[in-house]
C-alpha cells in the first residue's frame, strides 16, 4: 500500500465559502442590468447558475452585454464592507495556519477584487496567496487557477485541497488532481454541485478540520 502525501495546502475559492455575498452581489446586478440592458427584472437567478465561473464568460453563457461588468464591479466595491464572513470561518482559517497548512484562495473575481474585498473584511492576512480569474490563461473550470495556487504555494496536488461551492471549482480541483472538497453552507444548487463528484462533502467550515490534521513536524510525526 502506498503512503499518501500529508496534506498540508488547502485552496479555497471565495463567495460562498468563505463569504456570503449572495445579497449584496444581488443588488451590484441589479444596478449592473438597470444601467445597461434597462428596465425589467434582472436575471440573478440565472447568474447564480454560473456561479465559480469569472464574470466575462457568464455575460457570454448568458447573451448579456460585457458592459454590465464595469458597474457590477463598481457597485462591489461599494458595497464590499457589507459582505457577511460566513460563520466559523475565522476559526478554521486560525486553526489551519495553527495546524501548518498553507492557504490560498482561487477565485471567479478579479484578483485586485477578491483582494480587496478580503482586506475589508479582515481576512487577507490569514492567506499566503490571492489568485484570481485575470490572473490565469484559462479560469474555472479549467484546472489553471488552482495549479496556480499550489504553484504558489510550493504545494504539491495529491497533498492539496480545494473547497468549492459550485460545479466549477470542484472541475477545476478534480482537473488540478487535488482532492475536491463540496462547500454545502452556501450553494446554489446543491445537487447539481454533488452530481459533479466531489471527493468530500462538508457541511459547515469545521468539517474541514476532520480532513486536515496537524502536519507532523519533521522528525516528531
Amino acid at each position: 500500500m502506498t503512503d499518501q502525501p500529508v496534506r498540508n495546502a488547502v485552496v479555497f475559492d471565495l463567495d460562498g465559502v468563505l463569504v456570503d455575498s449572495h445579497e449584496t452581489m444581488g443588488r451590484a446586478f441589479a444596478v449592473a442590468y438597470a444601467e445597461v440592458v434597462g428596465d425589467g427584472p434582472a436575471p440573478f437567478a440565472e447568474y447564480q447558475r454560473y456561479q465559480g465561473l469569472y464574470f466575462p464568460e457568464i455575460m457570454r453563457r448568458m447573451g448579456l452585454p460585457l458592459e454590465m461588468e464595469e458597474p457590477f464591479v463598481r457597485e462591489s466595491y461599494r458595497l464590499a464592507d457589507q459582505v457577511p464572513v460566513v460563520d466559523g470561518v475565522v476559526d478554521l482559517l486560525e486553526e489551519l495556519r495553527i495546524r501548518g497548512f498553507g492557504l490560498a484562495v482561487a477565485t471567479g473575481k478579479a484578483g485586485p477584487r477578491a483582494r480587496s474585498l478580503l482586506t475589508t473584511l479582515g481576512l487577507i492576512d490569514f492567506f499566503d496567496h490571492v489568485v484570481g480569474s485575470d490572473e490565469v490563461a484559462r479560469p474555472k473550470p479549467a484546472p489553471d487557477i488552482v495549479l496556480r495556487a499550489l504553484s504558489l504555494l510550493g504545494g504539491q496536488p495529491a497533498a492539496a485541497v480545494m473547497v468549492g461551492d459550485a460545479p466549477a471549482d470542484i472541475r477545476s480541483a478534480r482537473g488540478a488532481g487535488v482532492t475536491a472538497v463540496a462547500a454545502t453552507w452556501a450553494t446554489v444548487d446543491e445537487e447539481e454541485l454533488l452530481g459533479c463528484g466531489p471527493d468530500l462533502v462538508i457541511h459547515s467550515p469545521k468539517d474541514l478540520l476532520q480532513v486536515c490534521p496537524p502536519i507532523p513536524v519533521r522528525g516528531h510525526g
